[in-house]
């Protein structure tokens, strides 16, 4: 149950951007956009921010999901997992047994190498937030600046 108002009714200064998330999102208004109209300002930023995520980086979109599902199993995120598992996910190259195995990826027999090296760094920015040079440094083998930044 969201402790945030789910509204229904837009507020008149976000019409035009209601109708951009629909537009954008194959007609969808997420509970998460109804939360963050609340705020229409956030919910613009949050919208660009989003799209930025998810369309405007190097990143492959295989690498982007394996990220962004981890850290949604770092946080028991249970929304952006059913958000992103399985149709987002296998969309961009990650298999439902692969999605899972994010659980616990260090014992899994799944991943490259620059995949590991990225869910490492994943883990770490998340978890402890100053990330130490030897989980940083693998980082370098596989990914150039943009890349590190956009992880």
């Amino acid at each position: 149950m969201a402790r945030i108002t789910l509204l229904e009714d837009v507020p008149a200064d976000a019409a035009a951007l209601v109708e951009r998330i629909r537009k954008e999102r194959r007609g969808t208004l997420l509970k998460l956009y109804k939360a963050l109209l609340n705020s229409p300002a956030l919910a613009q930023s949050w919208f660009e921010h989003l799209n930025t995520v998810r369309w405007k980086t190097a990143l492959s979109g295989r690498l982007r999901e394996l990220v962004i599902i981890r850290i949604a199993y770092i946080h028991s995120v249970a929304y952006v997992l059913r958000q992103h598992i399985p149709k987002l996910a296998e969309a961009d190259g990650v298999s439902v047994l692969e999605c899972d195995a994010l659980k616990d990826w260090v014992r899994s027999g799944f991943f490259s190498a620059a995949e590991r090296s990225a869910l490492a760094y994943a883990d770490s920015a998340t978890t402890v937030v100053k990330v130490p040079d030897d989980v940083f440094e693998p980082l370098r083998l596989y990914f150039n600046e943009r890349e590190i930044v956009e992880i």
